[in-house]
């Protein structure tokens, strides 16, 4: 992930590739500008997926960074552990977490971009005041917890104002969005000002899962300039 708020980016989700060759299956997605790794501890969300020794492997193994999105509770102390790991960003949920401007201020202190999501219900201005000590805003575009959900539109007003925010902040933090990304609804979240996408069955459903990043990724690019002139 770029840590550029400029730059449109794809994070393809492994929550859609084939767990029994997860190996394999990220070097299909090698083009991507990081692979976006989903950890579900069914306490937090509903649903349970993979943890840290198997995250700790991923990291040995993929060709391109790893995006880790913890959906987990008491992310305070689990975080610190997936930066430790040697990933490339960490993001926790606000909404997991008792401290959030001390957790990514420990992120960045070992070496991870830190990240912050908020589910859809969780309004963002509370916290716009703490976006220097961001590299990335998470808003989700679906309820987290399970790959396959529609992309909520009531989403996109948050997302412009996050963007107006990050622009008027004079600070570079990537918005991204996770859930319900086709090649359609990329089009709204882009011109609304989120520029790094969560793909999970929109890349790894296609015959060629790198021929899908590069178009999801030009037709992000095009929309995130159409509305954003000066930024892109």
């Amino acid at each position: 992930m770029s840590s550029s708020s400029l730059t449109c980016c794809i994070n393809p989700s492994i929550l859609s590739a084939d767990f029994a060759n997860l190996e394999s299956e990220l070097a299909r997605i090698s083009n991507a500008d990081a692979v976006h790794v989903d950890v579900m501890d069914n306490r937090f969300v509903p649903n349970l997926t993979i943890g840290l020794p198997v995250v700790e492997r991923l990291q040995k193994v993929s060709p391109v960074p790893l995006d880790a999105h913890l959906m987990i509770s008491d992310a305070d102390r689990w975080a610190p552990l997936y930066a430790d790991a040697g990933l490339s960003s960490v993001t926790f949920h606000v909404e997991a977490a008792m401290a959030p401007i001390k957790l990514a201020r420990e992120l960045r202190a070992r070496g991870a971009k830190a990240g912050m999501a908020l589910r859809p219900a969780t309004p963002v201005e509370p916290y716009l005041d703490m976006l220097s000590e961001l590299d990335m805003l998470l808003l989700m575009t679906v309820e987290p917890g399970f790959g396959g959900q529609a992309f909520l539109d009531v989403v996109l007003p948050k997302i412009r104002r996050a963007r107006e925010a990050v622009d008027g902040s004079g600070v570079s933090v990537a918005i991204q969005v996770d859930g319900g990304i086709t090649e359609e609804t990329i089009l709204r979240a882009a011109e609304a000002g989120a520029n790094v996408f969560v793909a999970g069955s929109a890349v790894y459903g296609k015959p060629s899962p790198s021929e899908a990043i590069e178009a999801l990724r030009t037709n992000g690019q095009l929309a995130f300039a159409s509305n954003n002139p000066r930024k892109a």
